[in-house]
């Protein structure tokens, strides 16, 4: 075989493998949440290093201290802006509602096709970043906290799923499907640190027994 045809058969097989890919991608598990990519466990390790560590206080808290939710693109508020984000062929209407997709929640590795199966889940609680820093914020850097869609904070999850975690930090609650974990703690650390929340000795101690394992 020439070096020019032997060249073209591995360009074609390259380019076969590259399709194969593709279509498992399409035809897999692909209504996954598009929560941005976490900073790494070395990272998060880091990162949670450098937290204060203190007791938590909830006085004063009322989650209406945390508007929820705005405008963030067109007609999109926050909660539709999320959808659209971690759907599959998710459609709208002029005012940016889903009327039609499909949503996978990492948290328990269920599917849904209607949008009102889903809450958009805060990852680090309103009333846990409340207790730990944010009762000394501006109402305005509540609300951007609340609706923040660039750090991994805002996620789709299934709704029951989403009530039944509430305002639980990782010693209390974690998701069910277990290979989600690493994604969550470094989340959840990413978030304490950019936003300089402290962690609750229990907390620290379940976040680091999990990245340990990331």
């Amino acid at each position: 075989m020439s070096k020019f045809y032997a060249r073209r058969r591995l360009s074609i097989l390259g380019a076969l493998t590259a399709l194969i890919a593709s279509v498992a991608v399409l035809n897999g598990p692909t209504a996954s949440a598009a929560l941005p990519t976490p900073v790494s466990a070395a990272t998060a390790r880091t990162y949670l290093a450098s937290l204060t560590v203190a007791t938590e206080n909830r006085t004063g808290y009322n989650r209406d201290l945390f508007p929820t939710w705005i405008t963030i693109s067109g007609t999109c508020n926050t909660r539709e802006y999320i959808l659209k984000r971690d759907g599959t062929n998710v459609v709208t209407n002029s005012a940016c509602t889903a009327t039609s997709g499909s949503w996978y929640s990492p948290y328990d590795g269920a599917t849904w096709t209607a949008a009102s199966d889903l809450d958009i889940d805060h990852l680090v609680p309103l009333a846990e970043a409340w207790d730990s820093g944010a009762s000394a914020w501006t109402t305005a850097q509540r609300q951007g906290f609340a609706n923040d869609v660039t750090r991994p904070q805002l996620i789709a999850v299934t709704d029951n799923v989403n009530q039944s975690k509430s305002d639980k930090d990782p010693a209390e609650w974690m998701p069910s499907v277990t290979s989600y974990r690493c994604t969550y703690v470094r989340a959840w650390v990413q978030v304490k640190y950019y936003y300089d929340l402290s962690v609750d000795s229990a907390e620290k101690s379940a976040l680091t027994s999990y990245l340990a394992n990331c």
